[in-house]
């Protein structure tokens, strides 16, 4: 057998098993069916019950484990079931620590469902002190939940150094990979346990699906996922796998187009007079750029920028967008805005968004693959509003 390529644009076109056995067709064809013929009572066939696994979803889990350097992959509905399916590893009234700054969907899964429901624990603290780190160490800490960079003002957390903590303690670490995808940093290599992605972002690509992924590179952690995602059921449909893997293929395209027009806008709008603050960990002024040129390939797709002024100068910045969109995810092939106020981080209260630095005038920019010159063109027209 020939030695298979390791390369993010060769892998996300060809990873994982995805031959069409009934017709070789070049496409992975989406089977809706529910339910697979058994012959008779002693054969075991690799599929009988989609909620179990279908076709369509092993083509695209399998290319998601190998382009994440993972084993094992499960498809679910959303990037939260994803996160919510990793804390199942979890006994109850466990305690976990959190980077500070987390999505704001991850934190209202944390906070509202699961310390009420599991009786779970949070701290929330700075992943790269040590001494943060060790004084937050507790008896039943049993995970250490990382997202690098965070959403949406970018922080990056040295993952490698992190998880080597968390081994030396037998902590399991999960690190959410959404925003820098396999394609600029592999956190299982860098030594996690988990790899969690809302892949409705980059690894779709496009804005027609909600998905979410759990990727692991240990086999025990592999067989306990997936039975627990068969007996809780949060799984992706066949449309949606097939759509999402359609969209993977030309990730290396996207995210290297994405990521050099996300340097420009952000030094574009660096020393911009109506500019507060710029967020960018490709930024020399970033806290973190060291980390950043170490662990990942790029500073990544979005920029955050906090303008002066307040809600009403937002307002009529956001009007005078023509390509940047307002809208509530990120990742598409278009450029869009969100007001981390009131979408992203609406589940959390101004004082603990303040705590972390998100303000009303905080506004997280998702850069998409239009020429850079009308992007630059169309931020210089709003801020001139």
């Amino acid at each position: 057998m020939r030695t298979k390529s390791k390369s993010i644009a060769t892998l996300a076109v060809h990873a994982g098993y995805q031959k069409d056995e009934a017709y070789d067709a070049i496409v992975t064809p989406i089977t809706t069916a529910s339910s697979f013929i058994q012959r008779d009572l002693n054969e075991q066939r690799k599929f009988c019950y989609s909620r179990v696994s279908n076709p369509t979803r092993y083509s695209y889990e399998t290319a998601l484990a190998e382009i994440e350097n993972g084993i094992y992959a499960t498809a679910t509905a959303s990037g939260v079931a994803a996160a919510s399916l990793a804390l199942e590893l979890l006994p109850r009234d466990s305690h976990i620590i959190v980077i500070t700054g987390v999505y704001g969907g991850t934190f209202r899964l944390f906070e509202s469902i699961r310390k009420s429901t599991f009786g779970f624990s949070f701290s929330y603290i700075n992943l790269n002190d040590q001494a943060e780190l060790e004084a937050a160490l507790q008896s039943n800490t049993r995970m250490i939940w990382i997202e690098s960079p965070t959403n949406p003002l970018l922080r990056i957390v040295d993952i490698e150094k992190v998880c080597q903590f968390a081994k030396a303690r037998n902590i399991i670490t999960c690190v959410d990979n959404t925003f820098a995808t396999a394609w600029n940093q592999q956190p299982l290599s860098l030594g996690a346990d988990l790899v969690m992605l809302s892949t409705s972002k980059y690894i779709n690509g496009h804005s027609d699906i909600i998905g979410g992924a759990l990727i692991t590179r240990r086999e025990d952690f592999a067989a306990e996922i997936n039975s627990k995602k068969t007996a809780l059921g949060a799984i992706a449909s066949p449309f949606d796998a097939y759509l999402a893997l359609r969209g993977m293929k030309t990730l290396d395209l996207r995210m290297q187009r994405q990521c050099d027009n996300a340097l420009k806008v952000a030094e574009f709008l660096e020393n911009h007079a109506e500019i507060l603050e710029v967020h960018y960990p490709g930024l020399k002024s970033h806290p973190d750029y060291e980390l950043c040129k170490k662990q990942m390939r790029s500073g990544g797709a979005v920029v955050t920028i906090r303008l002066k002024g307040d809600l009403e100068r937002v307002n009529r910045f956001i009007k005078g967008l023509q390509y940047f969109v307002l809208a509530e995810s990120l990742g598409g092939v278009e450029s869009m805005v969100n007001h981390s106020a009131t979408m992203s981080h609406a589940s959390m209260g101004a004082e603990a968004r303040a705590a972390i630095g998100i303000f009303d005038t905080t506004l997280r920019l998702s850069v998409g693959i239009e020429c850079i010159d009308d992007l630059i063109e169309d931020l210089a027209y709003a801020l001139a509003q």
